[in-house]
Parts: C-alpha cells; structure tokens; sequence
C-alpha cells in the first residue's frame, strides 16, 4: 500500500507542469541605518555681556570691543577714566566631536528714548565640540555714535546662533 501511495505521488509531482520564473523581476531586501545626536544647545553665560565700557561722544566715532575683551575708539568719542571693556560669552553643548558654525547679528542698545545700533563679531565663524560635547566661543562689537546721543546708561541686546555643520 505504501508503494502505491508512493508511486502516485511521484506521478503527481512529474504530472504537474513546472512554473519558472519569466527573467523579468527581481527582488532583494535592502539595509538601513539611523543615527540620533545630541541637540546642539547654546546658552549665554551668566554674567557674560558684551561692554562697550564709559565714553564720551564728542562728534561721533566707534567704540570696537574684540573678541578677547580690548576696547578701542575711533574718531572722537574717548574713553573715560576707570573704563572697563568686556567681550560676551557663550557655551555650547551637542553631540562629541561635531563639528558647527557660528553666527552673530548686529544689535541696538537704547537708554529708552535714543537707541545706537552695533556690529558683532563671533571669536570663530566655526568651531568642534569636544569629546565630551562641549564648546565655547565669545563675543565683540563695534558700537557707532554720531555724536548727539544722551548721556546715560544704554542697554540691548543681538542674537546669536549655532548650527551643525
């Protein structure tokens, strides 16, 4: 009985016309990949500002602060005794060793009624975060008087950004 069973399963099998493929389709799986980093994240150090220090106007000129922190004047404005100068501070956070750019824009600085526009100045247009994700870089300006501003205490601020290369 078993022989029998066999043997018309072996006539089934031969009996039954083979399928083969046209030649015309083709299918394989593919690979992917994916890789989070740390945000990058830039924090303005406390206590840091950018200080163009004590001056006098006289008929207008520059106050320029570097990037290390040395003030400078052009034209006729002077600095005043006991003048102090300070170049900004910024920290930045991310994924190790990654590489960023730096951008800095021009800022105003108002006593409320007479505002006085400045340039800015980043210590590095780019810079690499260390192996453990850290970075800083600072900040200088060139604050431009015309000469008629009031005598006073000015205030302000401009914006800063990093972005991963």
């Amino acid at each position: 009985m078993k022989k029998i069973i066999l043997a018309s399963v072996i006539a089934m099998v031969s009996a039954t016309p083979a399928f083969a493929a046209s030649g015309n389709t083709s299918s394989a799986n593919g690979s992917a990949t994916a890789t989070i980093v740390s945000p990058i994240v830039l924090t303005h150090d406390s206590g840091a500002a950018l200080g163009f220090g004590r001056f006098t106007t006289g008929t207008g000129g520059t106050v320029t602060v570097s990037v290390a922190g040395v003030g400078s004047v052009g034209g006729d404005v002077g600095f005043v005794p006991g003048s102090s100068n300070s170049a900004d501070a910024f920290s930045v956070t991310g994924d190790a060793a990654r590489s960023f750019s730096i951008a800095t824009g021009a800022g105003t600085v108002s006593n409320g009624t007479t505002s006085i526009n400045f340039t800015t100045t980043a210590s590095a247009s780019s810079s690499t975060l260390s192996g453990t994700g850290t970075g800083s870089f600072t900040v200088g300006g060139t604050l431009t008087l015309a000469g008629t501003e009031a005598a006073g205490a000015y205030t302000g601020s401009y914006s800063a950004t990093v972005t991963y290369n």
